[in-house]
């Protein structure tokens, strides 16, 4: 899928907030680091009061993945949600030295950047959707329970891990525990605070963001029990909140399951955030 809209790299202009045209915007900086990056695709006829944005974090086990592995799917998110800003971001990764929580506090620079600059780009603030995959939708989920404000007003999560101390506790794969403390430099027995802190699930509460939980039931990198606690969770706390598990799926799907992913989230938007 190509994208037809460009401009320089980090540009920012201020446009009187009337008649505007679409704009993509590649490599801004929200950080001092060069991984603090993000994309920006801006809809035609976008304002501070109506336009809506959803962010974009990818996975790869917070020590892979980028920005990139979302092009090819930018023009399905706009085609069924073209009132949509779309911010994709990156964030600096484990394997460059980085141990957890940089990854969340990248996704809060991040966040917060699009809330600062909400005037400039001619999108509402208030109306802030996150949507991560894996290691991304642990880091979505925690940056829309953990943190007061900014306001988030939706959440997508595609098979995301929601309680870490859980994962290494009782592992459905014998790898999960050395991934764990890889990404933190540490195990729950030397840090249960960081296990508890880094856990999306616990901070779930009555005021906390709609959500979607979309997941495989073969997903042998994370168990789909991590997203039936999670709903259980949110099911308790009166969340708004809808769990779709694929049979036989696995850490991911494609073709008419991917089609089905995009369209269920289209809907759920559309009903959550007005």
């Amino acid at each position: 899928m190509s994208i037809l809209t460009s401009c320089h790299p980090n540009e920012q202009v201020v446009v009187q907030d009337k008649n505007l045209p679409a704009k993509t915007i590649y490599d801004i900086s929200y950080g001092n680091d060069t991984a603090q990056m993000m994309d920006i695709y801006l809809p035609a006829n976008r304002s501070v009061s109506s336009t809506k944005s959803i962010v974009l974090i990818h996975g790869g086990g917070w020590n892979s993945g980028s920005k990139k592995d979302f092009v090819a799917y930018i023009d399905s998110f706009k085609n069924r949600m073209p009132d949509y800003a779309i911010f994709n971001v990156n964030y600096r990764l484990v394997n460059g030295g980085n141990l957890f929580p940089t990854q969340e506090q990248d996704i809060k620079a991040a966040i917060d950047f699009i809330v600062t600059n909400s005037t400039g780009y001619h999108v509402n603030k208030n109306k802030l959707v996150l949507l991560g995959v894996s290691a991304g939708g642990h880091l979505a989920l925690l940056q829309g329970y953990k943190y007061n404000s900014p306001k988030v007003a939706a959440i997508v999560d595609f098979f995301g891990p929601t309680d870490l101390m859980t994962m290494f506790q009782k592992p459905w794969n014998p790898y999960v525990p050395f991934v764990l403390q890889m990404i933190t430099g540490t195990t729950p027995k030397q840090n249960s605070a960081l296990y508890k802190q880094s856990s999306p699930i616990n901070y779930i509460n009555p005021r906390s963001a709609p959500t979607l939980i979309l997941h495989g039931s073969n997903d042998k990198i994370v168990n789909v029990s991590q997203s039936k606690s999670l709903k259980d969770k949110l099911d308790r706390a009166g969340v708004k909140n809808e769990l779709i598990i694929y049979p036989g799926k696995s850490h991911g799907w494609y073709g008419e399951t991917l089609s089905n992913s995009f369209d269920r989230i289209a809907s759920f938007l559309q009903s959550n955030v007005p």
